[in-house]
């Protein structure tokens, strides 16, 4: 059990009915999980208003009550807080709750459009190799330490973070590596967390049907860095227009990085090759089995971060050396028949073009590029045919398929796609909605040297249809339709 006013310290509260001075049992934002001496935080979401089951969370047996409007009806024995925002005294009492956990470990954030895992994920790896115990919060997964927990949100909500930092503090975990989405920083997820530092990968068009406008998409990952205090460092790629604009607030220690401009980390790429990358850093040359410009400035990201860290230069350049690919990120395989498939998470304009300008830059052109991608349904649907414009402009043949048509008629987005391809690319395009399917057929339509892209849904092993999740991972599914066609 808990005090309550213990766990409300720091806490921005307008008003008190009812006393602070209570036993509590556990915080929860969900009226079903509610028992016996729980505290209620009442949150307005995008789907529904907890202010609305205030009074089933009651008789559920909530104690305590946080609130941005008290009820008409107070009852009795029920303390009731009356907060500006219930998210973010969501997340301070969670902190409050857990002991404050980011305290007692190094923790950084890693935001911006795309490499926000591959940088964590590899951030993980790189100091697990180094020998610490090290733990992640990232879109694939949860990791404390060596044990694994699955991951359902890119920024998990403050009750789970602040868990699970608590649960890496018992384990002895020294370093974290957390993305921060713009949603969980819109949301407030993140606050009251004590961060090390912030590092910003980019900016490029995304959730635009959550944040209205691009300014203020990047004005929400923004305040992230304008939150970080004196002892942490922010760390920005300056090559993306907006890699300054994330600093200027900052109270935190500023650093740069960039392959073209001005900056304190400076990368330069040598080879570029299917089998990696070699890159001059900083003066010193190192190679990795990562592909591609774009993990260029994601392997930087990580060298500057883990010398800001108090890393050894040399031991760092040894350590990006080992580092292995991310699940669903450039993921590839070669078939006997010599056919390359790449299974890419690409889901946004810019990643998807990353994603083929680095093949056709590698590619002698004598082999096809086939693109299968599908944008996701109930999201952003701006980036439909600027997808499609890109898949069709840089591929020799792009088959429109199903992502996660969620509750979308699949037919209607991929409609919505095919608007965006000019007339001289018609021919290149097929439609097939089934994913399955359009894999298969770009498997028949390979021959020799082709290459096979799978674009939108990387590490995921699911898909969702009408409310439902289906069984679906496009590394195995083109994986065992290329021994197939073998045989």
């Amino acid at each position: 059990m808990s005090i309550l006013k213990d766990i409300l310290y720091k806490v921005n509260i307008n008003a008190v009915v009812g006393s602070t001075n209570i036993s509590v049992n556990a915080i929860d934002f969900d009226s079903r999980n509610i028992v016996e001496n729980d505290v209620f935080v009442a949150i307005k979401g995008t789907l529904t208003d907890g202010h609305n089951y205030i009074d089933v969370a009651i008789k559920q047996g909530a104690k305590a009550i946080i609130c941005e409007t008290l009820p008409t009806d107070l009852i009795d024995g029920i303390t009731y807080i009356e907060v500006n925002s219930s998210n973010k005294a969501l997340a301070i009492m969670a902190s409050n709750y857990f002991d404050s956990p980011s305290d007692n470990l190094k923790l950084v954030g890693v935001t911006g459009t795309n490499g926000k895992t591959t940088v964590t994920t590899l951030l993980y790896q790189l100091f697990k190799n180094a020998g610490y115990k090290v733990g992640l919060l990232s879109t694939v997964k949860i990791l404390v330490d060596d044990v694994e927990y699955k991951a359902t949100h890119t920024t998990p909500d403050s009750i789970t973070i602040n868990k699970y930092l608590k649960m890496m503090n018992e384990a002895g975990v020294e370093f974290c590596f957390m993305e921060v989405s713009s949603h969980g920083i819109h949301q407030s997820r993140a606050e009251g967390l004590r961060f090390e530092g912030g590092v910003f990968t980019n900016l490029s068009h995304d959730h635009l049907d959550y944040h209205k406008t691009f300014a203020e998409y990047r004005d929400v990952k923004k305040s992230f860095f304008d939150g970080l205090g004196k002892h942490a460092f922010a760390l920005s790629n300056t090559d993306d227009k907006n890699g300054l604009v994330m600093l200027q607030n900052t109270a935190a220690k500023k650093y740069t990085y960039a392959l073209k401009g001005y900056s304190d980390y400076k990368a330069q790429i040598l080879e570029n090759e299917f089998s990696g990358l070699l890159l001059s850093i900083d003066g010193s040359e190192v190679w990795t089995r990562l592909i591609g410009n774009f993990n260029a400035y994601n392997v930087l990201a990580i060298y500057a971060t883990a010398e800001l860290l108090g890393l050894e230069k040399v031991e760092i350049l040894r350590l990006i050396s080992e580092l292995q690919s991310v699940s669903g990120r450039f993921q590839y395989l070669v078939s006997d028949e010599k056919i390359t498939a790449i299974v890419d998470y690409a889901h946004t304009p810019d990643a998807l073009k990353n994603v083929l300008e680095t093949i056709n830059s590698i590619r002698t052109k004598n082999e096809a590029l086939i693109t299968v991608v599908g944008c996701g349904g109930d999201r952003d649907k701006t980036k439909r045919p600027k997808m499609a414009h890109i898949a069709s402009e840089l591929s020799t043949k792009v088959i429109f398929t199903s992502d996660n048509p969620r509750s979308e008629v699949p037919e209607a987005i991929i409609e919505d796609m095919e608007k965006g391809v000019e007339p001289q690319n018609f021919k290149k395009t097929l439609s097939i909605v089934d994913r399955k399917q359009a894999i298969k057929t770009a498997c028949q339509l390979a021959e020799a040297n082709d290459i096979i892209v799978i674009a939108g849904k990387g590490h995921e092993t699911y898909q969702e249809i009408k409310g439902e999740r289906f069984d679906f991972d496009d590394f195995k599914t083109v994986q065992e339709l290329l021994k197939q066609l073998q045989k």
